[in-house]
């Protein structure tokens, strides 16, 4: 599963990735997300990412319950046996993992929807802007009425300002975007030091069964001497 949850955090970062630098790639993972957005598609991602959000629950309910367990066996400040460490170091790994797919997914989502209007008010300022040259060559733009100039000028404008909010909410999103990515590889490297403390936990905790092992057939050993 861990394998499984680093690869989605790859492929997100990858998306998001695509979004910040302009690219044919951009325009192709667009069309996938729009694609995606239409008849079962939203109920689909809700229902993965309600039970990622279900499962994090979990893992973070069996961090909480081994802690617990933890202060009840050994006390407060005393160390934890190797077992507990490996299903806590786990646990703690999972939660990270899909966290961070969450988080991802609501940024590329919310990347998706700004990139889309730029794009449609962009289309609406330039129709706007050629329907406002059309007149003008024709001679419509003399003979009309000064009410007529007046509200072109004014949609023009609204539409320039609203044309600069969301860019300037792109370039917002867009250093939260660099912002998560940097999170994002902490918590990979994090999540790395993470399994390399899991693999160095399962084989001294294998070293110790291979030891106690050991120590019961020698004490079985003396005990069939003892008896002879």
């Amino acid at each position: 599963m861990i394998q499984l949850l680093f690869t989605v955090v790859i492929v997100a970062m990858g998306l998001t990735l695509s979004f910040v630098f302009k690219t044919p790639l951009r325009k192709l993972v667009i069309m996938g997300i729009d694609r995606s957005k239409r008849g079962r598609g939203p109920v689909v991602v809700k229902t993965v990412a309600g039970t990622i959000a279900i499962v994090l629950c979990s893992s973070l309910y069996n961090m909480a319950k081994i802690r617990s367990r933890w202060m009840a066996e050994n006390g407060r400040g005393a160390a934890p046996n190797p077992t507990d460490q490996i299903l806590f170091a786990g646990h703690m790994l999972e939660s990270t993992l899909m966290g961070a797919i969450l988080f991802l997914g609501l940024m590329i989502d919310r990347l998706h929807h700004y990139m889309r209007e730029l794009r449609l008010r962009r289309k609406s300022m330039e129709a706007a802007n050629k329907q406002a040259q059309t007149r003008g060559d024709s001679g419509e733009g003399k003979c009309g009425s000064p009410d007529e100039l007046k509200s072109l000028e004014e949609e023009t404008k609204s539409l320039r300002l609203k044309l600069k909010q969301l860019e300037l909410e792109l370039d917002t999103k867009t250093k939260d975007l660099t912002a998560a990515e940097a999170n994002a590889i902490a918590l990979s490297k994090q999540s790395e030091g993470f399994l390399l403390e899991y693999d160095r936990l399962l084989e001294e905790n294998q070293n110790l069964r291979t030891q106690l092992q050991s120590l019961d057939r020698k004490l079985s050993c003396s005990g069939s001497k003892k008896n002879i």
